[in-house]
């Protein structure tokens, strides 16, 4: 006899009540104060008003566009979190969410190449766009980036009317950071936050899109 298929496995419903709708403000509310500027926001809960009455939920989905985190300028942010558990009490009592635990994320972020270039220009970047740009180009600052085929060119210019040096590059996630390896030189890396994993790098419909999973302690 041939055996039944096993049945499918289905994600966790997206959460609905007024309960929920609750904590989706105070969520999204938090996500804000993370942020420097954030243009658009969509929040999903992942769950049910009975998991939340126990302080926890499935998961949340978030999609967010035009943001600015932590000086860097982001088009577009997809990010899914495992489970949460909350501190609910405070929220009654209208302050700010908690979080008993740290929780992990994953999904993706992608930059416009101007949008990355402004973010490396700005002081916080600035310690790490320059050697970057020495290396890569031989000369600072780094002026311009844009997308050319499956390269990312980057460009210098050694004085305000002096000649634009460019060099493409590939771009690929290793562990410790970003690695960028212009077709005719040696590699460097672009380092991150030891909290973050990059999986993946692709430079897909005008864009820099890096995914991978990140450790939140808040």
């Amino acid at each position: 006899m041939t055996p039944l298929p096993a049945p499918a496995t289905d994600p966790p419903p997206a959460a609905s009540g007024p309960l929920l709708q609750l904590l989706a403000s105070a969520l999204k509310l938090w996500v804000r104060q993370q942020c420097e500027t954030v243009g658009s926001l969509e929040i999903q809960l992942l769950g049910s008003s009975v998991q939340l009455l126990r302080g926890r939920l499935a998961g949340v989905k978030v999609l967010a566009r035009q943001v600015t985190y932590r000086g860097l300028d982001l088009e577009r942010v997809e990010l899914t979190s495992s489970a949460l558990e909350l501190q609910l009490s405070p929220l009654w009592r209208g302050q700010p969410l908690q979080f008993r635990q740290p929780f992990q994320i994953s999904g993706r972020v992608a930059f416009s190449p101007a949008g990355l270039c402004r973010s490396l220009a700005r002081p916080a970047w600035r310690a790490l766009a320059d050697p970057l740009a020495d290396q890569l180009l031989g000369i600072t600052p780094l002026v311009g980036l844009r997308i050319e085929a499956d390269r990312l060119v980057f460009a210098a210019r050694p004085i305000v009317a002096g000649p634009l040096v460019e060099r493409p590059a590939t771009l690929q996630a290793v562990p410790g950071g970003l690695r960028i390896t212009p077709d005719d030189g040696n590699a460097a890396l672009l380092p991150i936050d030891p909290a973050i994993a990059l999986d993946q790098v692709l430079l897909e419909a005008g864009q820099v899109v890096l995914t991978g999973q990140a450790a939140v302690s808040p």
